[in-house]
């Protein structure tokens, strides 16, 4: 197998990132991590000229896995893995760092946080030298609840459930079902029959 190409991006993400870490640092390091064959800094990498950079950057340089260090996957992984795609690659050879919420805005030493960044950015580059692809299947799946318990929540759930139209599986150790209420001869405040 030959060594991945890999592009990495490290965002300004305005100045929420830059305020405290040396981008162009950041940046400088990257090109130097085994597999990389391109680093660039960005204003805004989850923008559509960010985004037209990493697809032109795949087709121009050849690239084959994707670094972002930049704001949390959890609020830009579906854009960039979208844009990935979009650029020939498959969407699982990215790899996202968090460098705004858990570097910058986190240490107020500069020089502290440009070193994490740094280590954030070398565990993204070695992480996605071993990414293999993946593929979305599709899977059947039975349309069937199970709910274990038979007391007053676990009836009222199957109830529920069934409701919705689907086939419900109730099942009790016991041999009757109702739970504790089954054991009541009369509940507070009315003083009604459990049963």
């Amino acid at each position: 197998m030959s060594e991945p190409r890999i592009g990495v991006y490290v965002c300004h993400c305005g100045t929420n990132i830059s305020a405290k870490v040396d981008v162009a640092d950041v940046v400088a390091f990257a090109e130097g991590l085994p597999g990389v064959a391109l680093a660039q800094e960005s204003k805004y990498s989850c923008s559509d000229p960010g985004q037209k950079q990493i697809a032109d950057d795949i087709a121009a340089a050849g690239l084959d896995r994707v670094v972002v260090a930049a704001c949390s996957p959890r609020m830009h992984e579906g854009t960039f893995q979208r844009c990935i795609n979009s650029a020939g690659l498959n969407p699982y050879f990215l790899a996202m760092t968090n460098i705004r919420e858990q570097v910058a805005w986190v240490h107020q030493d500069g020089s502290v946080a440009t070193q994490k960044a740094k280590d954030l950015v070398a565990a993204a580059v070695q992480r996605v030298r071993l990414h293999a692809p993946l593929y979305p299947r599709k899977v059947a799946v039975t349309t069937a609840a199970l709910v274990v318990g038979g007391g007053v929540a676990g009836i009222q759930t199957a109830l529920d459930v069934a409701d919705a139209g689907y086939q419900v599986y109730l099942v009790e150790r016991e041999a009757t079902i109702g739970g504790r209420m089954a054991q009541l001869n009369k509940t507070f405040p009315t003083l009604d029959c459990s049963t």
